[in-house]
């Protein structure tokens, strides 16, 4: 049976890396809840800095989970004033309290609109498999957003693979004022990842709840201000991320991003599929690497395939956005920080990712907002 003092000797191993001390003694843990074999708690921080929560969250989600009898661990991340004493409250409900995970389907709370309230339009950029220029996607149609005189963020959603910093030249680490983290801002984008806060090298081994905290975290913990646009680079496949994201807050709409060959059509259709069971809006389908032209006899290739993108446009009653040929350019402007967008704004590349962004401001309109929340069907 899981008990109270298990669960606190569990804390106690988790320490503070600047001070040393544990959450539990700097009085850092919360609304503890056990129901069963499911333990749930607050993290309150005060003055930890960004990569020093994600830390000591990771251990506590870790340690309490290793608990004889423990199944699941749910842990939320907040800010607050100087610690008092640890709160207890065993064999409780929760009411009123924030749970980071329950499993699918199971009771959670709506989506919030309130979250992040001076966000106009939340977009998530997706695809059913990887390697299919999903991140090239996300980045690039935040900057040619941007070029259009819009506000832009972007979160790097993908944990397992945080490639944004990279992608947009960002270097350093956020700050933090009155509690909340400042996003960093390359580009005129305003940018937040978990790549930011952890040595480059280091693999991340993350479980649902903390993926669905992490998230969570990225909306409520960070000071984004007022945004045209937040655009959310998802990591591939059908997983914790997407579902978590979707539950979290409202979206305004999800844009797919595939490349014309069928063995990847196979896997967006899953996850087209999945973002239509979250009442989620499908703004439409990217064709990423459509064609390849011959820079020496301007010969084009389709190298993936032809038509891949229509085909599934079609089948799923979902627009076609944008047809983006594959070119060299963009790998380099990538690898060096600057999006092709920016770096040859009158090429082929930039033209088309200008298209795509002006064709997601006409879906937006057309869809107009929300008219309910995400909810499992």
């Amino acid at each position: 049976m899981v008990n109270q003092e298990s669960v606190l000797a569990a804390l106690r191993g988790v320490k503070d890396p600047q001070t040393q001390q544990d959450v539990v003694a700097l009085g850092l843990v919360r609304d503890l809840a056990i129901e069963g074999d499911r333990v749930a708690f607050s993290l309150v921080f005060t003055s930890q800095p960004p990569q020093s929560r994600v830390a000591m969250h990771s251990m506590a989600t870790k340690l309490v989970g290793q608990v004889p009898g423990v199944r699941d661990v749910q842990v939320r991340m907040g800010a607050g004033g100087a610690g008092g004493q640890a709160h207890a409250h065993g064999h409780q409900h929760g009411h009123g309290r924030d749970m980071t995970t329950t499993p699918a389907g199971a009771g959670r709370p709506a989506p919030s609109p309130d979250l992040i309230p001076g966000v106009r339009h939340t977009i998530a950029v997706s695809s059913g498999k990887g390697g299919v220029g999903k991140s090239t996607v996300a980045v690039n149609l935040a900057a040619a957003l941007r070029a259009t005189g819009a506000t832009v963020g972007i979160i790097d959603a993908d944990v397992y693979g945080p490639d944004v910093p990279m992608m947009l030249g960002a270097r350093g680490k956020p700050g933090m004022f009155d509690t909340r983290i400042i996003p960093v801002e390359t580009h005129g984008i305003k940018m937040m990842s978990i790549g930011l806060l952890v040595p480059e090298r280091e693999a991340l081994v993350w479980r649902g709840p903390m993926i669905h905290s992490f998230i969570q975290q990225m909306l409520k913990d960070v000071s984004w201000g007022a945004l045209d646009y937040l655009l959310f680079d998802m990591p591939p496949g059908t997983g914790d991320a997407q579902l978590s994201l979707s539950q979290v807050i409202p979206l305004s709409g999800v844009v797919m991003v595939t490349t014309p060959q069928d063995v990847a059509l196979l896997d967006v259709r899953k996850a087209l599929g999945m973002f239509q069971r979250l009442n989620v809006p499908i703004l439409g389908i990217v064709e990423n690497m459509s064609v390849f032209v011959c820079p020496h006899c301007h010969e084009p290739t389709a190298i993936f395939g032809d038509a891949g993108g229509q085909r599934i446009s079609q089948e799923y009653g979902a627009p076609l956005l944008a047809k983006i040929p594959l070119e060299p350019e963009t790998r380099v402007a990538g690898d060096e920080g600057t999006p092709i967008t920016l770096r040859h704004p009158d090429g082929p590349q930039a033209t088309a990712f200008m298209g795509l962004a002006r064709a997601v401001e006409r879906r937006l309109e057309e869809l107009g907002p929300l008219s309910s929340l995400p909810t499992i069907r």
